[in-house]
């Protein structure tokens, strides 16, 4: 049975704020959209809540954070963003709720964004057995639900009393890679660059220890079966959820 087509997301925006758990989370799919949105000029911000430093399995920590963070900024330096965030949360640990949604929320309102990019939440990838993983998915919620709180200024409200005024005025969450995505971006004239983005992350690939990955080749093959049902050559994948009555 043939696969439902993706419709192209609405562009018509210019300051995205992306927040997702990890160094590399943006860089394993989504990356090559956010070259295209910087190539037409609009603001990108990157949002990472914790280091990585729990990612590669043989460095310990304290080094790995530094290391990984360096990586992230280069690989977004890549795509055309110079403005990264670290909240430096714990990697691996992170737990959906309040304090989340709180830490999450304050950033939403510093930098005021018309969309918000996370990633994939669901429990799993293919809507199977292929798991997500446990910061992924309280991420994403979070982010959800930050975007949200970030506009009602009785919710967190010791933030709006230090100066931080309320932000309703996102448009909608955008989760990439999400099994339930119903919309797409083309990438097919970016997808080098997002490939250069993902190399960028290179003592993590390292540590991964998958014999002969080709970031390449990894990121052509899902691309290409998104752009197939989006009418195009190549494309990264989104789940949108619209705050606003009208959106997507």
């Amino acid at each position: 049975m043939a696969e439902t087509p993706l419709t192209h997301v609405d562009e018509s925006w210019q300051r995205a704020l992306v927040v997702v758990a990890h160094p590399d989370d943006m860089e394993f799919g989504a990356a090559a959209a956010v070259a295209r949105w910087t190539g037409q000029g609009k603001d990108v911000v990157y949002c990472l809540v914790t280091s990585g430093e729990a990612g590669i399995d043989g460095m310990e920590p304290q080094r790995a954070g530094p290391l990984r963070e360096d990586e992230q900024r280069e690989s977004c330096r890549v795509v055309g963003v110079d403005r990264v965030e670290f909240l430096h949360l714990p990697d691996g640990v992170l737990e959906y709720g309040v304090a989340l949604r709180r830490r999450l929320a304050e950033v939403v309102r510093r930098h005021r964004p018309d969309v918000v990019i996370t990633n994939n939440f669901r429990d799993t990838w293919d809507n199977a057995t292929n798991l997500n993983q446990a910061d992924h998915i309280a991420v994403g919620r979070a982010t959800l639900d930050a975007a949200r709180d970030a506009g009602n200024r009785w919710v967190f409200p010791e933030q709006v009393e230090a100066g931080l005024a309320p932000w309703p005025d996102v448009v909608a969450v955008w989760a990439a890679a999400s099994p339930d995505s119903r919309h797409a971006v083309d990438v097919t004239a970016t997808f080098g660059a997002g490939v250069e983005s993902l190399r960028a992350h290179r003592a993590y690939l390292d540590g991964l220890g998958w014999a002969d990955f080709d970031p390449d080749a990894f990121l052509r093959a899902n691309a290409a079966a998104v752009g197939g049902r989006a009418g195009v050559e190549l494309a990264s994948a989104f789940e949108v959820f619209p705050l606003k009555w009208g959106g997507e």
